[in-house]
């Protein structure tokens, strides 16, 4: 940034990068069988705590992700014109993810086939626009550059930002939000939607993108220039945020155990679900952002490094795991060890390898000059 460093963000960015590796590594042990048909590895020793992590982090993670994004746009767009704009996002974005869907995607299918003792295929079959994976976790690429398209051309209408205060915009997160969500469940229309250039979630697409847009807000009014008003409120959602949290995986779990036994009808079970979701997500993104906002706001040597890496570290992560999954399947190592194991040795060689690949790269445009 040009202007003053918000260094909390940035450290928030690569924590958020960490809790993807989390989030992620939980999926090779869950015990509901979730990833069994889709996941890198599936190991058959399981444990009930990865799924539960999994289910909190998924609330809030990607919504956080694209707010950040969305905060640093305008910032991205300013002194730009818009080819220019684009320009700077195709290279930033569509070309990682093009090298990354011809070359990952194939290794996520030989890692995927080899776990489960399959035969391997015909090659034609190992690149995602010939099987069933489509683009796995790197859906997040071209959809956050569909979103700078669409702030592009937001951009080019006139409208008066300064009446939309945050608290207007949160409540209409909220509320869209929850309509939105609950529509899509009652209409089955939920679920992935998969094509050759976007995989999106239908139900979370639109909920992503009003968070893009108020990350953008957020830089607009200056929002964390100043050092914030009285703790009370963080600490009320500190300690009440647990509520909804739980309100939410107790209602999702039991419609997915007893998806025809109804607490009260399927229209209200499912309104419930929306409503809790909603203020689980407002709740827990709020609580991080402001966490980092006033605790750890400072950046030392690694820090920086950390998140220097953390866009590249979330493009290979799923490979690396991989392959240190398949080196503990069918191990006699208990579960929550394996789990703890593949979470701290991805993140960490994930790092390791992009910060090789940098120093490489540096020592080759040095010789160059």
């Amino acid at each position: 940034m040009t202007e003053k460093r918000i260094y909390f963000l940035d450290n928030l960015r690569t924590f958020l990068i960490f809790l993807v590796v989390l989030s992620h590594a939980g999926l090779v042990y869950e015990s509901s069988g979730v990833g069994a048909s889709f996941w890198i590895v599936d190991d058959p020793s399981t444990n009930n705590l990865s799924g539960i992590l999994h289910l909190i982090i998924d609330i809030f993670i990607m919504s956080a992700l694209f707010f950040i994004s969305g905060f640093f746009t305008p910032l991205s767009k300013k002194n730009k014109n818009g080819w220019a704009f684009l320009k700077s996002k195709v290279k930033r974005l569509i070309v990682p993810w093009a090298i990354a869907v011809l070359t990952l995607m194939p290794l996520y299918k030989i890692i995927f086939l080899y776990s489960r003792n399959l035969p391997q295929e015909s090659w034609t079959t190992y690149f995602y626009f010939n099987n069933d994976f489509s683009q796995s976790w790197l859906w997040f690429l071209p959809v956050l550059f569909l979103f700078d398209v669409l702030y592009l051309l937001l951009s080019k209408v006139t409208i008066d930002t300064a009446r939309i205060t945050l608290n207007k915009a949160v409540w209409g997160i909220f509320l869209i939000g929850i309509t939105y969500s609950f529509f899509m469940k009652m209409f089955q229309w939920q679920g992935w939607t998969k094509s050759m250039l976007l995989d999106f979630q239908n139900e979370r697409l639109l909920i992503y993108f009003m968070f893009f847009l108020l990350g953008s807000l957020c830089y607009k009014i200056k929002i964390f220039e100043s050092e914030g008003k009285s703790k009370k409120l963080y600490h009320i959602i500190n300690g009440t945020s647990w509520i909804p949290i739980t309100l939410y995986l107790g209602s999702l779990i039991y419609s997915l155990v007893k998806p025809d036994d109804f607490i009260v009808s399927k229209a209200v079970d499912q309104l419930f679900i929306r409503f809790f979701f909603h203020v689980s997500l407002l709740s827990l993104l709020y609580t991080v952002i402001n966490t980092f906002r006033y605790y750890l706001n400072k950046q030392g040597k690694i820090g920086e490094e950390l998140n220097k890496n953390s866009y590249y570290v979330y493009i290979i992560h799923v490979i690396v795991m991989g392959g240190i999954a398949l080196t503990m399947l069918n191990t006699e190592i208990p579960s929550l060890v394996k789990y703890l194991i593949l979470t701290v040795s991805t993140y960490a060689a994930s790092n390791m390898i992009i910060c090789f690949c940098r120093k490489v790269f540096k020592s080759k445009v040095k010789l160059k000059t």
